[in-house]
Formats: structure tokens, sequence, C-alpha cells
């Protein structure tokens, strides 16, 4: 596949480049990315429309700021999974290049601006409980729903801004640059900065819940020395070693889940990516999609709230379902 390194010119834009991005050779490889897709989206899908409708559902939650911050990342998480899912495995397992470099890069910014919506909301929910656990006795001064509603609105538009640029001009056909090596029309220049951008995000999220787990920390170390004092303070200790727990295992997966993709990224703009690397690169893709699926278990299905009212949904179509089931069972033993 030597020919299809992407060269120096205005060729580099044309179809046939196009056809250089598809690196899955095999039917094998087609056939796993478009499983782990299919599997991943679906599942993405259906956990984060379920807690948008426990979220909305619930007059106690939906008036909350965290919960509209985790209600906007099940929104971005269900718009990423349909948009790359679609995008993805068009393009990759049945290899359609038939559209133009517009609609390529409306698909492109559409999942860019999904997968940076999503950050961003984590990173409203790091800094959510960041301030709760900082500053208490003004949080709900400080975090209003008005605040969130604007800082969720600021950070979509500034997302959506930021992944169109291509699509407005800043690719390299138009400027006639170094194209990337893992996406068509893309400049690397570009790329470099979205990639500050997607670092920046992490950065702040990592810096947010390592405060908060070192607050949980004091306190869990404060409580042990108190342990006299029972009852409700040991409540609170077993709380926050439950809250550093969860907060672990929200820096491990995401750091999981980005850091292969974010690896290769930066290396394809400071150095040549073979095929197998770029082969690796479309399967570490699906892991930001893996990450979108396991968002809803970590932060809306360990809520209290959230699962309480899950619990209800389930007990209320329990109960439509038992009348039925026993109308069933009456006319069977009069049958019988």
């Amino acid at each position: 596949m030597d020919s299809c390194r992407i060269p120096a010119n205005a060729s580099k834009c044309s179809r046939n480049t196009m056809e250089c991005f598809m690196v899955l050779s095999t039917q094998a490889q087609k056939i796993s990315i478009g499983i782990l897709c299919g599997l991943f989206g679906t599942m993405c899908v259906f956990e984060n429309s379920l807690v948008l409708y426990l979220i909305f559902s619930s007059p106690g939650t939906r008036k909350k700021p965290s919960y509209l911050f985790i209600g906007s990342l099940a929104l971005a998480d269900i718009l990423a999974s349909i948009i790359f899912v679609c995008s993805f495995v068009n393009f990759h397992v049945f290899n359609e290049a038939g559209f133009s470099k517009e609609v390529f890069l409306l698909q492109l910014g559409g999942v860019n601006t999904s997968f940076c919506a999503s950050l961003s909301s984590l990173l409203l929910t790091a800094l959510d409980r960041y301030i709760s656990i900082s500053r208490p006795s003004e949080y709900k001064l400080l975090m209003t729903r008005k605040r969130a509603w604007t800082a969720l609105a600021v950070l979509w538009v500034i997302c959506a801004t930021i992944a169109c640029l291509p699509l407005l001009g800043w690719n390299c056909c138009v400027l006639d640059s170094a194209c990337s090596e893992l996406f068509p029309y893309v400049d690397d220049n570009y790329l470099s900065s979205w990639i500050c951008f997607v670092v920046v995000l992490l950065g702040c999220i990592i810096y947010a819940y390592a405060h908060v787990l070192w607050r949980a920390r004091q306190h869990v170390a404060y409580m042990e020395k108190h342990q006299a004092q029972t009852g409700k303070q040991n409540t609170r200790m077993r709380m926050d070693v439950m809250l550093a727990k969860t907060l672990v295992m929200v820096l491990a997966v995401l750091m999981l889940c980005w850091s292969p993709v974010l690896v290769l990224m930066i290396y394809s703009i400071f150095g040549r990516l073979s095929d197998r690397l770029r082969k690796v690169f479309a399967f570490c893709s699906t892991l930001c999609l893996l990450n979108s699926m396991v968002n809803p278990i970590i932060y809306a299905l360990r809520s209290k709230e959230l699962f309480s009212s899950l619990r209800r949904v389930f007990s209320h179509f329990r109960r439509q379902e038992s009348p039925e089931a026993e109308s069933t069972h009456k006319s069977s033993v009069i049958e019988t």
C-alpha cells in the first residue's frame, strides 16, 4: 500500500486518496469492526436514552445542575454513537467513498462535536463535584440552574465551532498544506490544535477529580482518627470511600479509552505511520465509543436517585404485566 502514501501535492485531495484511508484489508477485520461498532453503538444508545428518560421524567432530578450535566453527557454520547457508527462503518466496512469532501468533513465535524461535547460534559460534572466538595456552603449559590444551562450552551457552541473549522476552510485542500495520515482532507495543524483542545479538557477533568480524591482521602483519614464517634460519621466515611472508588474508576476508564487514540494522533503528526499502525488506530477508535457506553454506568446508574427511578420504572412495568399474566392463568384454569 505504498502507493497510498499521502503525496505533498494537490492530488492528496482526490477520491483515490479517500480509498487509501480504508485500511481494513481483510474480511475478518471488517466483520470485527462491524460487530464492535454495532454492539457498542446499540448499547450506548439504549443506556444513554434510558438515562435521559430517568432524568427528565423526574421533576426532582431534572432541576438539579449535576443531573443537567449528566443529561448533556448522555445526549452527546447518543449523538456520538449514532454519527460515529454510521460514518465509520460506511467508510471502513462498506468502503463507501462516493461522497464529496464537504459531506465527509460534515460527518467528521458531527463526530468531533459529539465526542468533544461528551468530554466537556464530563468536565462540567467534574467541576460540579469539585465545587461541591471544596466549597459546600456556597455550592447552591455558585452552581445555579441558569449557570448550568449557560455553561452547557457555551461549551456545546465551542465544540461545534472547533469541529466545523475544517468544513469552513481549515483543511489541506484549501490551504494546500500537509494532510493528516489518519483523516482525509484534515490539515496537520488543525489536528494538532484539536488534540491540544482535547488534552486540555482531559487535564482539567483529571485535576478536578484528583482534588476530589485528595479531599475524600483527607476526610477518611480524619474519620479513622475519630472512630469513637459512631453512626452518621461512619456512614459518611463509607460514602467517601465509595466516592473515591468511583472516581478512580472514572479516571481509569477515561485514560484507557482515550490514550491510545491520542498517542497515535500525536505520533502521526511527528512521524510516518505504518499500515499496521493505521489499522490499530481504526480499532482503537472504537474505544471512544466504549467510553460513551460505560459513561451511563459510572455517572448515572451509580446515582441513588437515578437507580431508585430505574427501580420504579421496572416495578411499574411489572405491575402492568402481572394483571395480564394473572388473567391468562385464570383463563387456562377455566379451559382445563
